[in-house]
């Protein structure tokens, strides 16, 4: 396979191979992981109907091929102590995203991180256990990073995970 067909992983790991094309039973599985990233084996073998060698090979392809990321728990962060969310929005210097995003992926609370195009370069999610914490990590960490030009900090009031549907 030529260099240029394949991807690289997001962690900057080894190489992934260009994307292939999902049936209804890997969507299938993907959403029964989604809802559930503990079932087993047999239990979705038996929900998408194929054998269990046919699903571990599935779920493994999808690994593999950097479809599914991995597996992890939904955390509600109020009761996990981390009372305070808000998204921020950043203007970066042009081409500093592979830098900052470095950088932003160390911060204490930091749960998503996206380049996106408009009026600001990155919308980051951060939870952290109250406001004070909050206004420490805008004010001393994000404006401390050189190629952050400027930040705007959106207060979440309440916040719903929208989760496939088992």
């Amino acid at each position: 396979m030529a260099p240029e067909q394949m991807a690289e992983s997001p962690d900057g790991g080894r190489p992934l191979p260009p994307p292939r094309p999902l049936d209804a039973i890997d969507e299938d599985i993907l959403k029964m992981l989604q809802a559930d990233g503990r079932a087993s084996i047999r239990s979705v073998a038996e929900r998408v109907h194929v054998s269990r060698a046919n699903a571990y090979a599935r779920i493994n392809r999808l690994v593999e091929d950097g479809v599914i990321r991995g597996f992890g728990a939904r955390v509600d962060h109020e009761r996990a102590g981390q009372g305070t969310s808000a998204y921020i929005t950043l203007k970066i210097v042009q081409n500093t995203w592979r830098t900052v995003r470095a950088q932003l992926i160390q911060l204490p609370g930091a749960s998503h991180i996206a380049l996106v195009g408009g009026d600001f370069d990155v919308l980051l999610l951060v939870h952290t256990p109250d406001n004070r914490a909050l206004r420490e990590l805008v004010l001393t960490r994000l404006q401390a990073i050189p190629e952050v030009l400027s930040t705007r900090t959106l207060l979440v009031f309440e916040e719903e995970d929208l989760e496939p549907q088992g």
